[in-house]
């Protein structure tokens, strides 16, 4: 059996669950700080933070029922569940903070248990952080012996814990008092909410354990609602006593007031004890095995892939288990904790918000591979996240910040690393429901010029021959999308036509190009690609602008081909598709990247299209430094100065860098202007005539004519849409 699957036959869902989560929500803020949350704003007041508080913790115990009845919940616990929800990354981002947070609240729950000794035993104050030490190695060595041991250690902490509250419940008023429904004090309701808060987070001690559990689909579910639902009835039940036994103010002014209330005081000084035995216990388990499971997920580093080694016919985690006692006693070495203290809470909070949002999403989804038998209404979730937020900006927005700035950087760190799994998660589901979305919404909405942008296919023999094709594709595209596609013969079986497609988007990811992939086989090269054009797409999402290499078939005489790829651009015009047609000079490649040459004929379909295709370039990295020149022919000098009027007003309003160059004629050819004003270009803008009869003796004068020149971009704009009103802004 693989080590990921091993599971503890002897640990039950109370054995394993509902002990650790409800002796570590049954907390120390039960028996120190409940009276001064009383005194401050009241039996109604405080029956509001607890139900407020108790709500958010069940809506996140109903995402962790939702996601462990949908899949068997392995070692890691919430960092299991999150990764293979939202993808190792979030998981990761989480779940490295989660481990920190667990084993350094070791430290907390341990010093804070000395400093109860302390105060009860006044003359062992010097001996503090010996006791703290102690306590932390004890438990230690607990965990390092048998999880099964430690958990059953927690049956006695919890009789202590029941023996403390049975002696509260049976005792005695400390002085005359008049019970108070509502107080007002200079604790605002939210900063005492932002104290009691954490006194409900501690259901993660349970689902920590998953891993050593027999059963965790049905335990996880039992044991969490269970230690929540106990921990709202014993936290409704408290503050009556409380206000019935002590006025307001003895209550705010004395912390150990449950003593002098109980009917034996010592026994309240068990419950602390037990309190936080239970929570350095329920952290001292849980914090390894969520770095075992971070270790082999290849989370960290191979070096210490050691970390992720188990023991014993129950897996358990004694290295990790080491280190974490390690990091322990070199936080209680340090004595003071309160600086990180609130941090460590926004990472549980985090916890808890991401694995509402993983519920939510998931359920939200609904993917046929999210089948919970515990279901919950993704809006339940959403409430649960939004809660845990909120909380967190309450109890300490700059803790929050900090925390969310660790979060995101793990993240980034992580996604950096292009870690591989073998497990899918709901990420690509969420991108298919907002493509859904989007799709229909696009269908719906007429097309309007101010949110046009080139949507490119192009296609190629090979990446690598053709790459300067597929780059200035890519240099054109923005924020569009991009799809390369090649022609392969029929012969080729569909494995050859699946691998072809795997090198390509290979090597355009190799090299930072983000587009997609589209292999077709065909024996009819030039009649199948305008099928693909006018069929490539869903709903109004289509290529708009075709990018073909030009026609070589005409420097071999090859007449019969060359009116096959005249034919073809005529079929893609016909198709109502922007056309742009790359003509390369072997001995000029594309590599400087410092001038375009636009020759242009008015604002007219091509006329706007050029511009705007040599805009979107210049906006390209590569291009960037480009000057892009406008230029234009005059017969007749006399109206040099009109036009360089118009041009300089309609360059003023394009708030496009535009050079202009009028050249005026003097009698000679076109092409003769072209080769003297335009050798030094990197690229040249041409427009081409719309398709008629003779288009392949067009087409083939212009090859012609642009003999020995740089690279040439020949443009021909679908004639049934307005560029003029992409490129010019109404007032």
């Amino acid at each position: 059996m693989n080590v990921n699957e091993q599971k503890n036959s002897g640990l039950s869902a109370f054995g394993g669950v509902y002990t650790p989560s409800i002796l570590t929500i049954l907390g120390v803020i039960m028996y120190l700080r409940f009276g001064w949350v009383v005194g401050n704003v009241g039996l109604l007041g405080t029956f509001l933070i607890v139900i407020l508080s108790s709500l958010i913790t069940f809506l996140t115990a109903f995402s962790v029922c939702a996601i462990a009845t949908d899949r068997v919940v392995r070692a890691g616990g919430a960092y299991y569940m999150i990764s293979r929800s939202l993808g190792i990354e979030t998981g990761g981002a989480v779940g490295i903070p989660l481990y920190l947070a667990q084993a350094l609240s070791v430290a907390l729950y341990t010093l804070g248990f000395a400093e109860s000794v302390v105060q009860i035993f006044p003359a062992w104050a010097d001996y503090q952080l010996y006791i703290a030490l102690a306590i932390t190695i004890g438990v230690g060595i607990l965990a390092l012996t048998s999880a099964e041991i430690a958990i059953k250690a927690q049956y006695f902490i919890m009789v202590a814990i029941a023996l403390s509250l049975l002696s509260f419940f049976f005792g005695q008023p400390v002085e005359e008092t008049q019970l108070e429904w509502w107080r007002s004090t200079d604790q605002s309701f939210w900063q005492v909410f932002a104290v009691f808060f954490p006194a409900v987070t501690g259901i993660m001690a349970g689902v920590n354990m998953s891993g050593d559990l027999k059963d965790p689909t049905k335990a996880l579910p039992i044991g969490t609602l269970a230690a929540v639902g106990t921990g709202f009835l014993i936290y409704m039940i408290i503050p009556i006593f409380l206000g019935l036994r002590a006025n307001a103010q003895t209550l705010i002014d004395e912390p150990f007031i449950m003593a002098r209330m109980s009917f034996w005081g010592g026994a309240i000084a068990l419950g602390v004890w037990g309190a936080t035995l239970s929570s350095a216990i329920g952290s001292i388990l849980g914090a390894p095995r969520v770095l075992q499971a971070l270790v082999r997920d290849n989370i960290f580093p191979k070096s210490l892939s050691f970390l992720g080694q188990g023991a014993g016919k129950n897996d358990e985690p004694r290295l990790g288990t080491a280190v974490t006692l390690g990091i322990a006693v070199a936080a209680v070495c340090l004595g003071d904790l309160n600086l990180i203290a609130p941090i460590l809470t926004m990472f549980f909070l985090t916890t808890y918000l991401v694995l509402n949002a993983s519920a939510g999403i998931e359920s939200f989804l609904d993917s046929p591979s999210f089948r919970p038998t515990f279901k919950v209404h993704w809006s339940l979730s959403v409430m649960g996240a939004l809660g845990c937020l909120g909380v967190m900006f309450l109890i300490n927005a700059i803790a929050t910040i900090f925390a969310a700035i660790i979060v995101l950087g793990i993240y980034l760190y992580l996604q950096r690393q292009e870690l591989e799994v073998t497990w899918g998660d709901s990420r690509r589901g969420m991108w298919m429901a907002l493509l859904r979305t989007g799709i229909y919404q696009v269908e719906e909405e007429i097309a309007d010029p101010k949110n046009w942008r080139p949507h490119i296919l192009t296609f190629f023999h090979s990446p690598q021959k053709n790459w300067s094709l597929v780059k200035l594709a890519d240099s054109f595209n923005h924020k569009g999308f991009l799809t390369v596609a090649s022609v392969i013969p029929q012969r080729r079986d569909y494995q050859s036509k699946q691998n072809l497609e795997n090198t390509v988007k290979e090597y355009l990811t190799k090299n930072q190009v983000q587009g997609l992939v589209k292999i077709i086989r065909s024996d009819d090269t030039f009649g199948v690609i305008p099928q693909l054009v006018e069929s490539y797409g869903i709903g109004a999402l289509i290529p708009n602008t075709i990018i073909l290499g030009s026609s070589t078939a005409w420097l071999k005489e090859d007449w019969e081909t060359h009116q096959q790829y005249s034919q073809m651009v005529t079929q893609i015009h016909e198709l109502k598709r922007n056309i742009l047609i790359l003509k390369q000079n072997p001995q000029q490649q594309l590599k400087k990247y410092r001038r375009i040459d636009v020759w242009w004929g008015g604002i007219q379909a091509n006329g706007s299209l050029m511009i705007l295709l040599a805009y979107l370039l210049k906006n390209d990295w590569d291009w960037s430094r480009a000057n892009i020149y406008l230029k234009l022919v005059v017969r007749n000098p006399n109206a040099l100065k009109s036009t360089k009027n118009n041009i300089k007003a309609l360059i003023e309003k394009l708030n496009i860098e535009l050079i202009p160059e009028i050249i005026v004629s003097d009698e000679s050819s076109f092409e003769t202007i072209l080769k003297e004003n335009s050798q030094g270009a990197d690229l040249i803008f041409l427009g081409l005539a719309s398709p008629a009869e003779n288009f392949a003796q067009y087409y083939h004068s212009w090859l012609k004519r642009t003999e020995n020149l740089p690279t040439i971009a020949f443009v021909m704009a679908a004639n049934d849409f307005p560029f003029e009103e992409v490129l010019q802004k109404e007032g």
